[in-house]
């Protein structure tokens, strides 16, 4: 028994020690890992607690983002009148068809109505000459089998008339209908191409006094660093914040087939790989440069290599979120509501202000490759 415990009390040594190697190894791992450029890059970009996830949209934003629900409602409703007109100009093309068919039938239906006319004597004394009950039941049946079938031929042909009558007057009324919904989506997407474009154009000037605000600091610092400081050239980096070439004077589905393709070409090979058109399509709901919330997931996650909550490829906040769509929506929406339209100086110090330096340049530069 000594001797069983004497193993036991080895065995209970060893244990500890392989524990106390694993738990070494386990904190050198970690060290090595905070003393990493990709640690630094990640926790010195964004900080969770500086960044509000759920910011309140101004009434210019808001109107953004009214206009695009509005264009899609105006659009959805001139596609349902529109297939509307399509299956009524279906229809009367079938009864078009269907009637001279059926005016054959009706005319063979009344030549046999009035040749059972002139013979209506023969048939009574048919019915009556029945030598029993049954031959009587018979003979009226068919009578009234023949009289039944022409009847409703005729009844047909004239069913099919009517029904086209009403087809007609229902295209007409298709038309307008298509006209009105066609001419509600084309106001709104006008509004929205203006809305948009305002956006953009908002962006530009503020890019250009950011600016011209640095040319004079650095004037005055002696042709030293800005205070706004390190974003290289200000006027070139104003022109590469203008010509973002987005073209919101066309509607939304060129803007985000064209976009898509190009962010895609971008993501490629990356986990967000494919989300092209999620990327577009929140750019063109929400009015912001397609290309931000991209450049940012490069930055803050190697384009969502390195999440540190699922499908958190911007450092946003503590959120999580079940898909990428969910995910990349709820972020462009934050961009535009609490960032603006595209990158700024501004925006960098409020997205990521102990470093917003280098997020500024980085984000930037990734924009400008998109």
């Amino acid at each position: 028994m000594v001797e069983n415990a004497r193993h036991l009390a080895r065995a209970i040594d060893g244990a500890r020690a392989v524990l106390a190697d694993a738990l070494l190894a386990t904190l050198a791992l970690s060290l090595c890992f905070i003393a990493s450029p990709l640690f630094h890059s990640r926790y010195e970009t964004a900080f969770a607690e500086d960044i509000d996830t759920d910011p309140s949209a101004d009434a210019f934003q808001l109107e953004v983002e009214r206009t695009a629900a509005a264009y899609d409602e105006a659009l959805e409703a001139a596609e349902s009148a529109g297939a509307s007109l399509e299956e009524n100009r279906a229809r009367i093309a079938e009864l078009e068809e269907a009637i001279p068919l059926q005016q054959a039938r009706s005319d063979a239906a009344a030549r046999e109505l009035y040749k059972f006319e002139q013979q209506r004597l023969g048939l009574i004394d048919l019915l009556l000459s029945a030598d029993s009950f049954f031959d009587f039941m018979t003979s009226l049946d068919y009578v009234n089998r023949v009289t039944t079938t022409n009847v409703a031929e005729i009844a047909r042909l004239n069913e099919l008339k009517a029904e086209l009558d009403a087809e007609e007057d229902e295209l007409e009324e298709a038309k307008s209908a298509a006209d009105a919904r066609a001419a509600d989506a084309e106001r709104a997407l006008t509004a929205a191409q203006e809305a948009r474009l305002e956006a953009q154009r908002k962006a530009a000037e503020a890019a250009r006094q950011e600016a011209e605000a640095d040319v004079a600091a650095r004037a005055a610092a002696g042709g030293g660093e800005s205070a706004g400081g390190g974003v290289g050239d200000a006027a070139a980096a104003a022109d590469a914040i203008v010509n973002d070439s987005a073209d919101w004077a066309t509607d939304e589905s060129s803007f985000v087939n064209s976009w898509a393709a190009r962010i895609d070409s971008y993501l490629d090979g990356s986990p967000l790989a494919g989300q092209g058109r999620a990327f577009a399509q929140a750019a063109w709901n929400y009015g912001v440069d397609p290309r931000w919330s991209p450049a940012i997931a490069y930055l803050e996650s190697s384009l969502g290599a390195y999440c540190f909550l699922p499908h958190n490829a911007w450092g946003w906040g503590a959120e999580s979120w079940g898909s990428w769509e969910e995910a990349i929506d709820a972020h462009v929406r934050g961009l535009a509501r609490g960032y603006g339209y595209t990158i700024s100086w501004e925006a960098a110090c409020k997205y990521c202000p102990p470093n917003a330096e280098h997020w500024y340049n980085v984000v930037l530069a990734q924009m400008n490759s998109i």
